[in-house]
């Protein structure tokens, strides 16, 4: 028996499924003009954003949620402008859509082509961060994609508002105003209801926390998007630069402590010649550091390491730290602590680098560099729609090319098989 969130999902599917259809026939000039009239009207709605956001936050602050959540919720005119930016840069990206990935001439004479297509519809589930609501936005129409967008309810009022912006600049470029749909409840049921939309919904998008993450992998009859925790490693090899290892490590725990590219582990090699200043000036820096018997003895300011430490996404200024044996065994931390997003290595020495980058099973992997870096903006692909863990379809920074799949184009010219 259908609910009234499945009859509100199976009618935002089919308008959605229509618009998709009008989407995967619109050139480029069309969906740039779309994007670069959305941004304008963010600029435009600056006043009416900030009204709704400050709504939600007073909600928010009544409701006593995390500083760290607050962060996430709150906007402003810098963070509006940022976002409107955002949304024009994707508008300069190239247009994934109709690209030959492959051509083959056979010998009977046909021509094979295997092109670039969008998804289709896509559903985003996201929580408290209202800036997603224009990224998923921009993202999902330069790619040719129809989208659905779940927001969470402590940004309800904020989502309404850039979505109507978002809107203004789809119609404003003649493409259906269905292309970028917003579910108009926050019913938690209607969570469940895109879930079990197979066949309608071509792909779920979870942008949120581990709970939010693990309901949609164990619940979704959709195809799923994401990644589950972002339990990111930097080990300090041997002959790593005791400069650099600091300014990276502490980079790369303290820069911004909530996204999920922050170091969650510190391994340190036991024949690095300066541990004592890393563990400082992560200290120094204001980090918990939760650290091994050996890494204790250094600083007394350091906490004692639990089991459940090293299994740990903790989002906050804190990290675990222990010493291993040398590259073989931080490899081995890795592959059974680690989460597959992102992992790092600091050496001077080339062959541990290759064996780390060839033999580590991260869906990004470093060398000498902030596992801040993260990041879809970063690696040049524009705004990304999230980082994604598993084998299939797509890895690591998810943009544009990302949200596509490929048909193949069959040319003949009469030919039958005998």
């Amino acid at each position: 028996m259908m609910t009234d969130n499945d009859t509100l999902m199976a009618n935002m599917t089919a308008n959605a499924r229509s618009a998709a259809r009008c989407l995967a026939g619109a050139n480029d000039a069309t969906k740039a003009a779309a994007l670069l009239a959305a941004a304008a009207a963010l600029r435009a709605s600056v006043a009416d954003i900030l009204a709704a956001n400050a709504k939600d936050v007073a909600a928010a602050v009544a409701a006593g949620i995390s500083p760290a959540m607050l962060d996430r919720l709150k906007l402003d005119e810098g963070r509006i402008a940022a976002m409107a930016s955002a949304v024009e840069q994707v508008a300069t990206l190239e247009d994934p859509v109709g690209q030959i990935i492959d051509s083959r001439s056979r010998p009977n004479g046909l021509v094979m082509e295997r092109v670039r297509v969008p998804l289709g519809v896509l559903g985003i589930i996201y929580e408290s961060r209202p800036n997603v609501t224009a990224d998923a936005a921009a993202l999902g129409l330069r790619s040719g994609n129809a989208v659905i967008l779940r927001g969470g309810s402590e940004a309800v009022h904020s989502n309404h508002a850039i979505h109507a912006a978002m809107v203004q600049g789809v119609t404003h470029a003649g493409l259906p105003a269905d292309a970028v749909q917003l579910v108009p409840t926050q019913d938690r049921a209607v969570v469940g209801a895109m879930l079990r939309a197979q066949g309608a919904i071509d792909m779920i998008i979870p942008r949120g926390g581990k709970s939010l993450v693990a309901r949609v992998q164990d619940e979704a009859r959709v195809p799923v998007l994401a990644h589950l925790d972002g339990i990111c490693h930097s080990y300090v090899h041997k002959d790593a630069d005791p400069e650099m290892a600091q300014a990276l490590v502490v980079n790369a725990k303290m820069r911004r402590t909530g996204i999920c590219g922050a170091t969650e582990t510190l391994l340190i090699d036991q024949d690095y010649p300066a541990p004592a200043p890393l563990i400082a000036a992560l200290l120094d820096a204001g980090c918990e550091v939760r650290a091994d018997d050996i890494l204790m003895e250094l600083d007394a300011r350091t906490v004692s390491a639990d089991a459940d430490d090293w299994d740990t996404e903790y989002l906050d200024s804190v990290i675990s730290a222990c010493v291993v044996s040398g590259l073989d065994e931080a490899m081995a931390h890795i592959a059974r602590h680690g989460s597959r997003h992102t992992d790092a290595i600091i050496t001077q020495d080339a062959a541990a680098a290759a064996r780390f980058l060839a033999e580590v099973d991260s869906a990004i992997v470093m060398h000498n560099a902030s596992t801040q870096f993260a990041d879809g903006g970063e690696f040049g692909l524009g705004a990304e729609i999230g980082i994604a863990t598993g084998r299939l379809h797509a890895r690591g920074p998810v943009a544009l090319e990302g949200l596509t799949t490929y048909k193949w184009i069959v040319r003949g010219q009469g030919q039958t098989r005998p």
